[in-house]
């Protein structure tokens, strides 16, 4: 620090890549002057890694009582920092889905963190006030400066009334017989401030009505002329509405990859979507 020479490449002496230094301070050379026996390490480690994100997802269609979902998740390189988890308990479901800031390694173990702090808080059967302000302390106490995540934390209990805080992320979307509705954030992302609050927006559900998450891979993508955007995302959701889950995730992949230039495809992609369903059609 003293001599200037921390996070410089010793051989080129241009700046070593953040999310490598995030993850060990100490290293001295950017990628591309590895040696190969250095590459390859660092591949079976980023393999490994990719790995073990991939096993922290919940399992595909799930189902919890009335309630049907499914999701998409497509990293832009082996690891993410796109959260995404179903917890079934009780007929109930609890979903969360999130978007680290950063790219890589770095994003990618505070993406596991959250993993970790979301199944353990919800275990304990704690309002979701009170997860989101204990999931909100820890990592403000463990994530460096400059580093915080925009998160939606909610509940779909049997009754069809469902419960969500939205944390600086993008508008979640509602498609039922009734229209679309946008829920807009009501609350800062996760590590910004120690002391934040959050509150909730509760609504209810009824049968055919789908709930719609994603992160900025969807609404952020770009073609040479325009970016994909939150209304578009609106559009589309509200043209698939009363469609099952996985058939809305696949109609919303089929019109990203018409629309955005995969040259100009930068960030990790999670999509989605949970749809309330009566007992008889499962």
């Amino acid at each position: 620090m003293t001599k200037g020479s921390y996070g410089v490449c010793l051989e080129c002496h241009e700046a070593v890549e953040q999310d490598r230094l995030l993850a060990d301070p100490l290293v001295r050379y950017c990628l591309d002057h590895l040696s190969q026996s250095e590459r390859a390490v660092l591949q079976r480690d980023l393999d490994l890694a990719s790995d073990v994100q991939r096993n922290l997802l919940p399992p595909k269609n799930l189902k919890a009582g009335d309630w049907e979902t499914d999701y998409h998740y497509a990293p832009i390189g082996p690891v993410s920092g796109d959260y995404c988890d179903l917890i079934p308990s009780d007929g109930h479901l609890f979903f969360v889905l999130g978007d680290v800031s950063g790219k890589g390694v770095a994003a990618s173990m505070l993406m596991a963190q959250l993993h970790a702090l979301f199944r353990s808080l919800t275990m304990m059967s704690l309002p979701l006030g009170q997860i989101m302000t204990h999931a909100n302390r820890v990592f403000c106490e463990s994530a460096m400066a400059g580093q915080f995540a925009t998160l939606i934390c909610g509940q779909a209990k049997s009754t069809g009334e469902v419960e969500i805080h939205n944390a600086g992320h993008l508008p979640a979307i509602i498609a039922g017989q009734g229209g679309v509705l946008r829920i807009e954030s009501t609350g800062l992302p996760l590590g910004m401030f120690r002391e934040a609050e959050f509150s909730a927006t509760r609504l209810q559900l009824e049968v055919g009505d789908t709930l719609f998450l994603y992160t900025d891979g969807l609404s952020e993508a770009q073609n040479v002329d325009a970016e994909y955007g939150v209304d578009r995302v609106t559009q589309l959701v509200r043209q698939q509405a009363g469609r099952r889950p996985n058939e809305l995730i696949a109609a919303c992949i089929h019109d990203l990859n018409s629309f955005a230039d995969p040259s100009l495809h930068s960030d990790d992609l999670t999509l989605l979507a949970i749809q309330r369903l009566t007992r008889t059609t499962q």
